[in-house]
């Protein structure tokens, strides 16, 4: 039995730099902003200036305009479209509009920094929403508009999505997640399974103590992977109907009084779910929804990344079990719609810029993510490996050390037509046509569509492949019988 040590924040990680603000070029845009917005007939007052690491926050009241009626304050939606006017004005490469700031009464308008400031993962991890969050599951996830730290935690998630394009920093908030729950568990505490068919994302992961098995690349494995953490799932329900308690906090505290063992948190990662939905659709579909509809209760969760958040990818049934979720800059509108249910994450300016929508928040809010570096998690790595000495890092673990294939016959999907070889033709009743037919001693397509109750065209098909076979010959004269 090892007795862990957690490791030390100011020995594994860097620390930041403090940004600089340029507040003559930021009342510019703000005057800026004001005649832009006034030149086209929507008069505002900027009442409020929020700078962030990435964006910098208008605040924008809108005014009175005079009409025929009288006077008449500016509808919100004439200021939401005027963003590309805005764009033009700034010399700014995105802009995007918040009406309204939720909790505020005025109209948030969004414009790039020129320089991106680096929000380290140190930074965040020694701050005082960090400290005072007392979730073992907690992590760091970046800087929203106004500066403020910005932290949450998986077990009140309860399951986490993850989507973004290639280099929007999708990667590396899936490591900075894993960093700060390595930083504030010990493999008693919290066990991971990584799934990474890339091979390059997760592997350096390899021989720490959290790990219950070599993180699993190969796509025939992850099935099987998925349903041994159903098996566990339903395993360690029994165990607590046996001693009454509810949810896995519960048992702990039992177990804790009677000097037992406790159960670990098993946390699931997938780096990309859209290579799982293109080899096996259904079983991967059918066993993410099993275990994000139960799983919550018995310390299960998961984090699923994608850089394709297309419909066929992200389907419904995984989508309203992942209410938890964070949207990186997307290729288009639609992708941001599936991921968010609402536009806007096609205006982000990639590099770690992303929307994070919480379970009970209204709208998501824009934060810049951590950064880790692979210095940082290679120092990480090394501190658990150094603890472990020379035991194999499975050899305690209850679980799948060499995970088993699965016994799902996984078949790509037909993408092209050379990797579809099987014969699409024949028709699944043609071995029952055939055995009528041999019964009857005569074929017409008549009989046969009285007999099996199928359509004239799906008939004569089957008809003309027996016939093409060599177990029924020509129609003789006007009666369109067959001979056997």
């Amino acid at each position: 039995m090892i007795n862990w040590q957690l490791p030390d924040v100011k020995q594994i990680l860097d620390s930041g730099s403090a940004p600089a603000v340029n507040e003559e070029f930021i009342q510019q845009r703000s005057r800026l902003i004001q005649e832009t917005l006034a030149s086209f007939g929507a008069p505002v007052q900027v009442v409020e200036i929020n700078r962030g690491p990435t964006i910098t926050q208008f605040g924008v009241e809108p005014l009175f305009v005079e009409t025929r009626s009288g006077r008449t304050k500016v509808r919100v939606n004439k200021i939401s479209s005027l963003v590309d006017d805005l764009a033009l004005a700034l010399a700014a490469p995105r802009i995007r509009i918040q009406a309204p700031v939720p909790g505020h009464s005025y109209v948030g308008i969004e414009v790039p920094n020129d320089e991106m400031t680096l929000v380290a993962l140190r930074d965040i991890v020694e701050s005082e929403p960090f400290q005072r969050n007392t979730h073992g599951l907690k992590f760091a996830l970046g800087k929203d508009v106004t500066g403020h730290p910005i932290t949450a935690s998986l077990d009140a998630m309860p399951h986490l999505l993850i989507a973004g394009t290639t280099g929007s920093g999708k990667s590396v908030c899936v490591n900075s997640i894993l960093s700060c729950f390595l930083l504030n568990n010990t493999p008693d505490d919290v066990r991971l399974i990584l799934v990474d068919p890339k091979r390059v994302e997760l592997t350096g992961y390899n021989g720490i103590p959290h790990l219950l098995a070599p993180v699993v690349v190969e796509i025939d494995r992850v099935i099987g992977a998925l349903q041994w953490m159903t098996r566990e799932m339903d395993k360690r329900y029994h165990m607590f109907a046996q001693v009454g308690a509810r949810n896995i906090t519960d048992y702990n505290a039992r177990m804790k009084l009677q000097g037992s063992k406790r159960l670990p948190f098993l946390i699931v990662v997938i780096d990309e779910l859209a290579d799982l939905m293109m080899i096996a659709p259904g079983e991967t579909e059918q066993t993410i929804t099993r275990l994000a509809q139960l799983a919550r209760a018995t310390g299960i969760h998961m984090i699923i990344a994608t850089q394709r958040p297309s419909v066929d990818v992200v389907t419904g049934l995984i989508k309203a079990n992942f209410p938890a979720r964070i949207a990186f800059a997307v290729a288009s509108n639609t992708d941001s719609r599936v991921i968010l249910d609402q536009p806007g994450a096609e205006r982000l300016l990639g590099r770690g810029d992303m929307l994070f929508q919480a379970p009970d928040a209204p709208a998501p809010a824009r934060l810049q993510g951590v950064f880790v570096s692979d210095h940082e998690i290679q120092n990480l790595v090394e501190f658990w490996r150094a603890q472990l000495g020379g035991a194999s890092p499975y050899a305690a673990a209850a679980g799948p050390v060499d995970i088993p294939k699965s016994d799902i016959p996984l078949k790509q999907s037909a993408m092209f037509e050379e990797m579809a070889p099987v014969d699409s033709n024949t028709d699944p009743l043609l071995a029952e046509a055939i055995d009528l037919v041999r019964r009857e001693g005569r074929a017409s397509v008549s009989m046969l569509q009285r007999r099996m109750r199928i359509g004239y065209t799906r008939d004569a098909r089957i008809v003309d492949t027996m016939e093409d076979k060599g177990i029924v010959g020509p129609p003789a004269g006007t009666t369109q019988m067959r001979k056997i």
